[in-house]
């Protein structure tokens, strides 16, 4: 069976002046389907670039990423948003929910991109999701009136919405307190259980307790990779 994620000889760099930075530097990494794996690093070390790179956010200055069963190289930017609609759920530090929007409403957003859920199916499905994470009773209120906890719960419903293989989070609990980071975690590794792939980016000091894999950068590249003895 075919990885999850193959990144093959992987570099990425970005203009400074005259010069460029190398973000990313000939990196080789393969996640097996079902893993639950934890990049982590210093500020600077090339995880974000990494997780962009996997979500096909950015592309590579040179290299092979596949995830999910696509070369993402091959894809033209529509392409990649339509496989990366179909594929990827993307959980963030900052929750990015639309504040004009009602909870439910962000959670039925990317069904409504993708057109993988029937559309008399999204609400109902949305609801479920929001249960699922423990806020089905905030379904109905603005954003900004929940809690950091409830927010990022309500950004990981919204990650699930098309059902996707891989859910990528990037320092998904970088602006809680640590008793809800330790809930949120847990709920990742719920979901691990369950079959999904998930790679996550954090400074979370007890992720191994978590984890199955961790893999750790510096200048873009990796320096250990570990696995992790099973919970």
């Amino acid at each position: 069976m075919e990885p999850a994620i193959q990144v093959i000889d992987v570099v990425k760099t970005y203009p400074l002046g005259a010069d460029e930075v190398v973000a990313v530097d000939h990196l080789n990494l393969e996640i097996e389907d079902g893993e639950f794996v934890a990049i982590v690093g210093r500020s600077g070390s090339g995880k974000t670039t990494l997780l962009n790179l996997l979500a096909g956010i950015d592309r590579p200055t040179s290299g092979t990423v596949r995830a999910a069963g696509a070369d993402l190289g091959a894809l033209s930017e529509s392409g990649l948003a339509e496989w990366r609609g179909q594929n990827v759920g993307l959980v963030f530090q900052f929750f990015q929910l639309l504040p004009t929007l009602t909870v439910i409403e962000n959670v039925m957003l990317p069904m409504d991109f993708a057109g993988k859920i029937p559309a008399v199916r999204r609400r109902d499905r949305a609801l479920e999701l929001l249960e699922r994470v423990g806020i089905g009773e905030q379904a109905d209120k603005l954003p900004a009136t929940l809690s950091g906890g409830q927010q990022q719960r309500a950004a990981i419903a919204r990650a699930l919405a098309n059902d996707p293989p891989l859910l990528l989070a990037d320092e998904p609990t970088g602006n809680l307190d640590s008793h809800t980071a330790d809930a949120v975690l847990e709920l990742f590794a719920d979901l691990n259980a369950e079959g999904r792939t998930i790679v996550v980016i954090t400074h979370e000091r007890d992720i191994r307790s978590i984890v199955r894999r961790e893999v750790t950068l510096s200048d873009g590249h990796i320096v250990t990779d570990e696995s992790v003895i099973a919970r």
